[in-house]
């Protein structure tokens, strides 16, 4: 079964560059150019994933960022935070909820930066998948008991 990806991004020019690349690789992409459908898209999809632009017209990126992981419906969707901002605000955003950073300078311009982008999602689907599959285990054995 394909895997979805939310991918939030306002730069026509980027989301058309990374909605391709994620086609090609075989997962259905929703789109959302701004914070409000993202976080409504989000939430009525429930998508595998979230590539998260930072600076968005609206409600930021940082705010769609918290709002998701404070939502019991959306917060096990993991969300991977793309920007030009510089690699120091990673730590901060990981502390807020993101399982990873990607700098848009990285992204999609060759093979290198397209292996790096995919990558990164298949390592972040897969941790994820890992950690539900944990949680549905420790809930049926909880509510066996």
């Amino acid at each position: 079964m394909k895997k979805t990806v939310l991918l939030v991004e306002d730069s026509k020019v980027q989301k058309l560059a990374t909605g391709r690349v994620l086609l090609r690789a075989g997962y259905l992409v929703l789109f959302a150019c701004d914070g409000e459908e993202a976080l409504r898209l989000a939430r009525e999809s429930l998508p595998d994933l979230v590539l998260l632009d930072l600076l968005l017209p609206g409600i930021g990126g940082e705010e769609v960022l918290c709002t998701l992981k404070r939502d019991p419906h959306t917060e096990t969707i993991p969300v991977i935070v793309i920007s030009h901002l510089p690699p120091t605000n990673a730590a901060t955003l990981k502390a807020a909820g993101a399982a990873d950073y990607i700098q848009k300078s990285r992204l999609p311009e060759d093979d290198e930066g397209e292996n790096s982008l995919l990558g990164t999602i298949d390592r972040v689907l897969r941790e994820s998948d890992g950690r539900n599959g944990a949680a549905q285990r420790l809930s049926m054995a909880v509510r066996r008991q």
